[in-house]
């Protein structure tokens, strides 16, 4: 058994546990859009602090879905950027993020401050166009780390934001060669909505 293998079976394990214990004390489903940016690491916005100025910025956008009681969740979250790693012409990029992420979310009246972790699958997607003579497309087991707030007005409508960290745990792949000791990684700030139901 690889050790890719074992973190996934881990991984499963432990979320269809956490999935469990969410799903007891009243626990509610939500789903929630988001529209985000990334910045750091191998995205095209270097830093944080110049995400309002970066020209090169990536538009993230995505869905979660989930539940969650007084103290914990669970949800599952797909999110794409289109030209992760920059635009120039006849090269087109994109990663796509698969998390599903154990969340401590404690209810303070209607503000929910949140923390959560978890693994899943980072694809990124590398071509050069129109002709795509050169294409590569990779799967990773990566994971993220990330915390926020949900502020909700009435019993089922919210808006939410946060800060998330993704990395992979294998080495960087673009267009067939492999960047030995460069994993995919990078930060997200995000805004969503919140429908619980």
């Amino acid at each position: 058994m690889t050790a890719v293998t074992r973190h996934v079976r881990r991984a499963l394990f432990a979320l269809a546990f956490i999935l469990a214990a969410a799903s007891e004390g009243q626990a509610q489903g939500f789903i929630s859009p988001l529209i985000g940016y990334n910045f750091g690491g191998d995205s095209s916005c270097p830093e944080f602090a110049q995400l309002s100025d970066c020209e090169d910025k990536t538009l993230n956008l995505g869905v979660s879905f989930g539940s969650m009681n007084d103290v914990l969740g669970f949800e599952m979250e797909i999110a794409y950027a289109r030209d992760f790693f920059g635009v120039s012409p006849g090269f087109d990029s994109s990663v796509l993020t698969v998390m599903g992420n154990v969340m401590l979310v404690p209810r303070i009246g209607p503000v929910r401050p949140y923390a959560l972790a978890g693994l899943g699958l980072m694809k990124t997607q590398v071509s050069f166009t129109p002709e795509s003579i050169l294409d590569s497309s990779n799967n990773n087991l990566g994971w993220n780390l990330g915390g926020g707030l949900m502020v909700f007005f009435g019993e089922n409508v919210g808006i939410r934001g946060d800060i998330r960290y993704f990395h992979a745990f294998q080495d960087l792949e673009l267009l067939g060669f492999s960047i030995e000791g460069q994993q995919l990684d990078f930060g997200r700030a995000g805004a969503a909505l919140v429908f619980k139901f």
